[in-house]
């Protein structure tokens, strides 16, 4: 593994590259750093695949936009274009969850030539609206006022399944404590859920590459509807959807099985 350091827009992004091959780019979701992708999985360096992951503005240890409202998908679009460019890189697929889904769509919209295919895992953007804004803002204050605890209290009673409370609650103090500029986490989070990744669903009537949908069944993964990941896949010219089998947990936490769909698409693409 080679770290991977992009200058661009008055922010430093951190990221890391591993393995050789058709070049594969992991975008990680809001309040997420790059390790939450494919969850530590190599089985795409094992595959014979170059490997970009890097954490996005503000998050990790990536450092703070140089304005609190700098996170929306025009800049986290741009700041994907710098780590290409910086990793010489003219064509990859890009595997990108939630937040990171919608900068892949933005991106691929902006820049058809740079992207060979696309992985949207568990998309919640909605062009039409519709989002609990007031949520978002709550889990804002909360992690500027409490950290990663006031996060989790923030977050209120989770309507999951009992067997899965420890284990997330756990995970989200594990995620929320790997950011070292927690108050620019806490600015994303009032930013990118008013953002528009695109202006309506016809607009991915454009994007012609190889495209996989990840979904989850709502019982575990309610802030990532499955029927907004059929309309994505429903959008996207020829693609399909992927998810896990009924009472697993949800297949985006599934760092092998992410691999594998994303190592499918790289396989359909034209380079």
């Amino acid at each position: 593994m080679a770290e991977l350091t992009i200058q661009t827009a008055g922010v430093t992004l951190s990221g890391e590259q591993a393995g050789e091959g058709k070049p594969v780019v992991l975008l990680h979701g809001l309040t997420s750093t790059r390790r939450y992708v494919v969850m530590g999985s190599k089985a795409l360096e094992r595959d014979g695949h170059r490997v970009i992951s890097y954490d996005a503005r503000g998050h990790g240890a990536s450092t703070p936009a140089p304005n609190p409202a700098a996170y929306s998908f025009v800049e986290l679009s741009s700041d994907l274009l710098a780590v290409l460019d910086r990793a010489g890189v003219d064509k990859a697929v890009i595997a990108g969850n939630s937040m990171g889904g919608h900068t892949a769509l933005r991106f691929a919209l902006e820049h058809p030539d740079r992207v060979a295919g696309l992985v949207v895992i568990t998309p919640a953007f909605e062009p039409q609206g519709g989002r609990d804004l007031a949520q978002w803002d709550r889990l804002s204050e909360g992690l500027r006022r409490g950290g990663p605890e006031g996060f989790l209290a923030a977050m209120g009673s989770l309507r999951v399944p009992e067997q899965y409370q420890q284990t997330i609650k756990t995970a989200v103090l594990q995620r929320m404590r790997a950011h070292q500029h927690p108050d620019a986490v806490a600015d994303a989070l009032r930013v990118v859920p008013r953002a528009a990744a695109f202006g309506d669903y016809a607009d991915l009537s454009a994007i012609s590459v190889p495209t996989v949908v990840i979904a989850s069944y709502d019982d575990i993964d309610y802030e990532h509807p499955y029927a907004v990941a059929e309309r994505y896949a429903q959008a996207l010219p020829g693609s399909r959807t992927v998810i896990e089998d009924p009472g697993k947990s949800p297949l985006a936490w599934q760092g092998g099985r992410v691999s594998a769909a994303i190592a499918e698409v790289a396989g359909e693409a034209a380079w």
